[in-house]
């Protein structure tokens, strides 16, 4: 593409008219949806997931065994324990029955699940073996749930790098009319703010969900496996539990949407502000701007306030819960080894499991607020994704070798608003060389009229052709390609000035650069300058002033040679020698070219082979500078305007 600036924000008002409009509205969220969503986002990385998910279950498995094999522990130093206090040559049932000629059947009953060996102690080496034994299962538990967080990271990396790459495509499908609408920052907000909370949610949230509840599932087995009863008493509290976890997080999820909406307000400020902060301080408006961001600022803490806090007292409510089911086991655990239907290992390895079931509901409560955080800034990037695009390109697109520059309007009708004509029945046939100026007040639909021959907008009705073709029928691409335009906003990015020269020419070479740059005198620039024409620009292009940023600009469309050329008030910021030399330029550039010139100084434009006057998007009168102040019009007044009441006022 050839275009050398970027485009302005076309329609009355451009970003003017998205602050007008205010900022998007947030839309209810749709919870569930998001998260299917998110989910399909991890579709093409199947294979990667079971393996995550089979490496956790390895490590849940691993983790949830360790408590069993501690409580043969417990029970082989018990039972030695206990073994001690009797003389060698007796056996269990010999013991037992001297307990209960004794009276003592609780006693009896709670050393019948014992292993009781009189007389020996505890076996030292037994409980080493046994504690050796957890020790390298929680060894190779850990070291499985570090290949699943590696593995964890690596898919949800290159997910949000895919994500990324969805999004910068779909700018390339919306329409200009969309950019028009958005403020900037809430624009930027989306694909920065929003998407890296996206990377920390799903990376925090993926594996750390899938442990829980694997770990859930893990554990409630186990203790199905020790008792069935304290395994009844132990989830006696968790359907409370998850109602408590809802309820909490339905009041917590307006709060993240209205944070994650503020930070698009804040952000759509603040970069409004630093990109005009000169017009700011100029204008003394200041403190105007200090109050907008403070109003703003405290609406986000607010917002992040009650978001975080309202979801952060889930997990203290849980863990109420957990602890309330902490008590009842043990004390039905230890009414239970009392009566010998469970072992003092048992009931130790059940609390632990106890403990280990009600921490992977603390940690989803934990996570509750971050998973919610991440799903509305989801939420914020799929509107972005589900945002309407501009028409689609035929199917089978013209594509044209070469273009004379015959430009035709055909019954052209288009409008920003459905409710508000704009351009309405417009004809107009453009000769190929031809230099057509298009003059007229504010608002009258000049520039709108270029940028439905470059396709930023679609048509309304009618249609547009160049040399015989519909521009509808050619790609969006090829039209631009063969289009040159140098804006009243001239637009730099940070390189160096070659780069810069060359941006619609990306194969041209220095000795074209230096053309390009000597026809356009911008070349008596670059000399003076230390490193020539590798003067590395900043991304604000601060350290060239207006005028050369306009030089730079008219050089860039000289090197891309388009067929046909538009000039939207292109020489607004030089000063008038420099004006002179840049009509110069524009006239041998023009050479050959069917040119567009959008201008309001009429000195400028006296030499085009015709001149278009516009109000209220219709065209009003057409013809040569001589023709047109004979004919004692708009066209006229407006010439009046400009030059003969300086003129008057002088001489008085």
């Amino acid at each position: 593409m050839s275009t050398t600036t970027n485009s302005r924000p076309a329609g009355p008002g451009g970003n003017a008219m998205a602050r007008m409009m205010g900022p998007p509205t947030s839309k209810a969220t749709d919870f569930r949806g998001s998260v299917k969503r998110l989910l399909k986002l991890l579709a093409p990385f199947r294979l990667s997931l079971i393996g995550i998910l089979a490496v956790g279950v390895v490590s849940i498995a691993l983790t949830v065994v360790g408590p069993l094999i501690l409580g043969r522990a417990t029970d082989l130093i018990f039972s030695g324990v206990v073994s001690k206090q009797y003389p060698e040559g007796l056996d269990k049932a010999q013991v037992l029955a001297q307990l209960r000629a004794e009276g003592n059947d609780t006693l009896a009953d709670t050393f019948s699940t014992l292993d009781l060996r009189p007389g020996l102690g505890v076996d030292f080496g037994a409980v080493g073996q046994v504690l050796l034994l957890a020790m390298v299962l929680f060894l190779l538990s850990s070291l499985f749930a570090l290949v699943q967080g590696r593995l964890t990271a690596r898919v949800v990396q290159h997910a949000v790098f895919d994500l990324r790459e969805r999004v910068e495509a779909k700018f390339a499908r919306l329409p200009l009319s969309y950019f028009d609408k958005q403020p900037r920052g809430e624009v930027l907000s989306r694909v920065t703010n929003d998407i890296d909370n996206m990377s920390t949610s799903m990376q925090q949230t993926l594996a750390q969900m899938m442990t829980s509840l694997l770990t859930i599932v893990g554990v409630l087995v186990m203790m199905l496996v020790i008792s069935p009863l304290l395994a009844l008493v132990a989830l006696v509290t968790v359907p409370l539990s998850v109602l408590v976890a809802a309820k909490i997080g339905k009041r917590a999820q307006p709060q993240f949407v209205k944070q994650w909406g503020t930070t698009g307000k804040l952000n759509g400020h603040i970069e409004e502000m630093f990109t005009g902060h000169g017009l700011v301080k100029v204008f003394g408006r200041r403190k105007e701007a200090e109050q907008t961001f403070k109003e703003h600022n405290d609406d986000l803490f607010d917002a992040a306030y009650r978001s975080q806090f309202i979801s952060g007292t889930i997990q203290p409510a849980i863990m109420f819960l957990s602890n309330i089911s902490y008590v009842l086991v043990a004390v039905v655990g230890a009414l239970r080894v009392s009566s010998g239907a469970i072992s003092l290992g048992d009931v130790q390895a059940f609390i632990q499991y106890s403990r280990q079931f009600g921490q992977p509901l603390t940690q989803i409560a934990a996570m509750a607020n971050l998973l919610q955080s991440g799903v509305v800034s989801a939420e914020r990037v799929f509107e972005l994704l589900d945002a309407e695009e501009q028409s689609p390109e035929p199917a089978e697109p013209v594509r044209q070798a070469a273009v004379r520059g015959q430009v035709e309007f055909h019954d052209v009708s288009f409008r920003y608003e459905q409710d508000k004509p704009l351009i309405e029945n417009l004809s107009l046939s453009v000769r190929p060389g031809r230099t057509v100026a298009i003059v007229g007040p504010t608002g009258a639909g000049k520039t709108t009229l270029v940028n439905l021959l470059m396709r930023f907008y679609e048509l309304d009705g009618g249609r547009i052709t160049l040399d015989g073709v519909d521009i509808a029928d050619m790609t969006r691409e090829d039209v631009r390609a063969k289009t040159g335009m140098v804006l009243q906003d001239a637009w730099l990015f940070g390189g160096t000035i070659a780069d810069n020269i060359a941006y619609g020419s990306p194969g041209a070479t220095r000795e074209q650069i230096v053309a390009a740059a000597e026809a356009t005198h911008v070349d008596r620039l670059v000399r003076t300058l230390p490193d020539g024409y590798d003067t590395v620009i900043d991304e604000e292009g601060d350290n060239v002033s207006a005028g050369e940023k306009q030089l730079i600009t008219v050089a860039r469309a000289f090197l891309a040679e388009p067929a046909i050329l538009i000039l939207d008030e292109a020489t607004s910021s030089v000063d008038t020698r420099t004006e002179v030399l840049i009509q110069r330029a524009m006239n041998a550039l023009r050479e050959g070219r069917t040119s567009f010139v959008i201008a309001h100084r009429l000195s400028t434009i006296r030499d085009a082979d015709l001149i278009l006057v516009m109000e209220s998007g219709s065209i009003v009168e057409q013809g040569s500078h001589a023709e047109l102040l004979a004919a004692g019009g708009s066209y006229a007044r407006l010439y009046a305007a400009q030059f003969a009441n300086p003129l008057t006022t002088a001489e008085a």
